[in-house]
Formats: C-alpha cells, sequence, structure tokens
C-alpha cells in the first residue's frame, strides 16, 4: 500500500507520517497493519509513504497521485494575509489534487481534512474559512459520485496535541506553550467551551479509515449523528472520542502541572482523560531548563532519602539509600503501609508483629540482582539493614500516602 499525504508538514500531517512510518517499519504493530519486515500476521503492508506540502514539486505531486492507493488529503490555509486566500488554498488545492487523480484514472480513497466550520452555523454562520471548506466538502463528495471513489470527509473541531504550532489557530497549544515557558497570556472569557480533539485519537481514526473501518455520520450544524448500519451510511466522517473543556479550567489545568516540580503531585489524569492528553500536550512545550528539575535530598551520616513523586489519592515514593552496614527503619504504623524495593545493592528486611510477642521474625534477603517488593505490614515494626560492607544499598519505597508531619502515623519501635 502506498499512502498520500498531503500538507505532510503541518500539525496533522507530522503526526500521521510520524505513526505511518512506524507501521510501515514494523514500530507498531496494534493496528493489523504493518511494513514489509513486521513478523506478526497483517491485514496490509504500508509500502510508501508520499509526503506532500509546500516544498514540494508538481512532478512529486503528480507521481504520488498516480500510485497512491490511499490519499490524505490535509492540506489547506488557516491564517492567509487576505480572506481570497482562504478560497484558493483550500477549494483551489482540494480541485487540483482530484484532477490529477482523475487525469490518471485513479479511484484509490481519497480523505478530506475539514473543520466544524463548514456548518455555517452559529458562530460559523460568516465564516469565510468556513465557505472554502464547504466548497472542499461538496467538491468531494461530487467526485465520489462521479467516479466512485470512496470519500471519506471529516469536520474536526479544535485538535490539541504535541507539535501544534501556538499563537496561530489552538487556543490550547498557545496556552500550554505560555505556561510552559512562563511568557504572558490572555483568557478573554474563561467560560467559552471548547470541542477538543486530541491528535493520537484523530491519528488512531485515520488509521481506521486506511482500514475501512472510519466513523461515518451526518451533521445536524455543529451535532454528530452517528450512522447506525451500512444501509445508512452517512456522507461525512468523525471522529468519536472528543472532550469539552472551558478555557477556564484549560488554563486552570495548566497552572496544576507547572507546579509539578515544586510539589511533586502528579495531578489526577486517568486513563483517556481530557487530563492525561493535556498533561502530556503542555510536557511537549517545555523549555530545556524545565525538562530537568532538582529534588531535595534528606542527607545525613546514614545516607539519603528522596521524595520522587506524590499523587492526590495513592501515596509517594521515595528513593532511600543507605550507606554501608547501615540498619533504617526500626518504626511501624497504624494505618500507613509501604512497600520496599532494592534495586541496587544487598540487604535484609526484618518485620515483627508487634501484637503477637511469641512471633518469630520475618526475615527477607534482598538484592538488586533479584528485584522484588516487599510489603511493610501495618502493625509490624520493621527495618532495612545494609549487609555490604563496601556497597550502598539502594531501595525504592512506595507508600500508600503522602507524609503528614502533623499526623505522621510513624512509631519507634526496634525488631
Amino acid at each position: 500500500m502506498k499512502i498520500l499525504v498531503t500538507g505532510a508538514k503541518g500539525f496533522v500531517g507530522k503526526n500521521l507520517c510520524a505513526q505511518l512510518k512506524n507501521i510501515r517499519d514494523g514500530k507498531a504493530r496494534n493496528y493489523g497493519l504493518g511494513g514489509k519486515d513486521a513478523s506478526l500476521p497483517l491485514s496490509m503492508t504500508i509500502e510508501e509513504v508520499y509526503e506532500y506540502d509546500l516544498d514540494s514539486t508538481r512532478e512529486e505531486l503528480e507521481q504520488a497521485c498516480k500510485e497512491a492507493d490511499f490519499v490524505f488529503n490535509l492540506a489547506g490555509v488557516n491564517r492567509p494575509q487576505n480572506q481570497e486566500e482562504f478560497m484558493k488554498g483550500n477549494f483551489g488545492f482540494a480541485s487540483a489534487l482530484l484532477d490529477i487523480l482523475k487525469k490518471y484514472g485513479n479511484r484509490c480513497p481519497v480523505m478530506l481534512s475539514s473543520s466544524q466550520q463548514a456548518s455555517l452555523t452559529g458562530r460559523f454562520g460568516n465564516s469565510e474559512y468556513g465557505r472554502s471548506k464547504k466548497a472542499g466538502e461538496d467538491l468531494f463528495l461530487q467526485y465520489g459520485a462521479e467516479t466512485g471513489a470512496k470519500v471519506l470527509v471529516y469536520r474536526f473541531p479544535n485538535l490539541f496535541g504535541k507539535w501544534c504550532r501556538p499563537n496561530y489557530n489552538s487556543a490550547v497549544a498557545t496556552f500550554c506553550n505560555a505556561v510552559a515557558n512562563d511568557l504572558p497570556y490572555t483568557v478573554n472569557d474563561p467560560s467559552v467551551e471548547l470541542e477538543l480533539l486530541y491528535i493520537d485519537d484523530l491519528v488512531d481514526e485515520m488509521i481506521k479509515a486506511l482500514k475501512g473501518e472510519e466513523h461515518r455520520c451526518e451533521f445536524d450544524g455543529l451535532t454528530v449523528i452517528p450512522s447506525d448500519s451500512e444501509e445508512s451510511e452517512g456522507r461525512y466522517c468523525y471522529v468519536p472520542i472528543t472532550h469539552k473543556a472551558t478555557l477556564g479550567e484549560i488554563v486552570g489545568l495548566l497552572n496544576q502541572f507547572a507546579e509539578q516540580p515544586r510539589t511533586l503531585t502528579i495531578p489526577e489524569i486517568p486513563n483517556g482523560s481530557f487530563a492525561k492528553k493535556l498533561y502530556s500536550t503542555y510536557l511537549s512545550y517545555l523549555p530545556k531548563e524545565k525538562v530537568a528539575f532538582p529534588l531535595k535530598m534528606n542527607v545525613d551520616n546514614r545516607g539519603s532519602f528522596t521524595e520522587l513523586v506524590h499523587t492526590i489519592d495513592c501515596g509517594q515514593v521515595s528513593i532511600n539509600i543507605s550507606k554501608p552496614g547501615i540498619t533504617k527503619g526500626q518504626h511501624w504504623h497504624n494505618t500507613k503501609f509501604e512497600q520496599f524495593i532494592v534495586v541496587k545493592g544487598h540487604g535484609l528486611i526484618q518485620q515483627r508483629n508487634l501484637n503477637d510477642p511469641d512471633c518469630e521474625v520475618l526475615e527477607w534477603e534482598v538484592s538488586g540482582d533479584r528485584i522484588e517488593a516487599v510489603h511493610m505490614l501495618p502493625g509490624y515494626t520493621h527495618n532495612i539493614i545494609n549487609l555490604s560492607n563496601t556497597e550502598d544499598l539502594v531501595t525504592v519505597m512506595y507508600c500508600n500516602e503522602v507524609f503528614n508531619p502533623d499526623k505522621p502515623d510513624t512509631f519507634f519501635e526496634e525488631v
């Protein structure tokens, strides 16, 4: 399979081409697609990805249109110097692309990247950009009717994700870049709500479209009406996973993310949530000087203890370094529990049940050569001993709660 991507150097184009190449080269095997050397059973193979953009030649476009088995048309104009360029850049190029496909009798499937603004409803009723996108949609649909080629017209809402250009056509990119780089920004109305589509969800849908598994729909203004069956297949396509958030909510989350190096607290980012996708997007805008940040090491003659990560509901992770021959711990907890994971060195973990004076002391000899996790049980006093005379003992420690100096739940008692 040979694939043409127009607008390949744009935000969506860069992300889509990167993933198509991952699949082609066998680096991504979870799509039912793959490269020539992929070892898993695959439904189709990506042989070539043609990338077309403004610096490409007409000859390159002709060759790609002649050979392509699928076309993603992502090319378009978003911020021209004058309004007339909308129609030229969006409708004009779409027309030229389809003419070349006709010239070579290539009836491969073609996808068009359109916009919610093509609905020409509500606040988009007088959008010149929307009119140019609607003209492109109509042209593609007519082309499909005339040639029998499969046409996939996607109306995208506001997009966000890595590699998106700030101060251009994405409020999320602008805010991420500003907060990450301590730049000024303005939120005119925090209550304004956006429908947002994350780039990875968009790319996943593009791969589905490549496999003939696109999501079809009709539109009632901005409202998506999914198609129920193949018999009622909609004229348009859509990405089923989007998120809604106000500008105030977006900026609030970003400022929370920016505090993480100081608080060590990882925000609540459930799987699939907008917050998780926004956090990844925010991180992609960090300048070099913020990518690494210092941690507070609590150092004494026994070694050191450093808190690494806090969570809102699930405790913290720390790193403990014990010098040769040193014993640490010798305390117990009522409710707090921990896991000790030795990653370097040779040690001994001991625990004793305070409620049973006749019980044996439980012991685990641990080593970085055979990593395992040992629970520190509530009601058991415990310690960890460095058995080496020369080597530090390095232990990753998980605790189910962030340390609270007002209620430490930690009581001295030798094992």
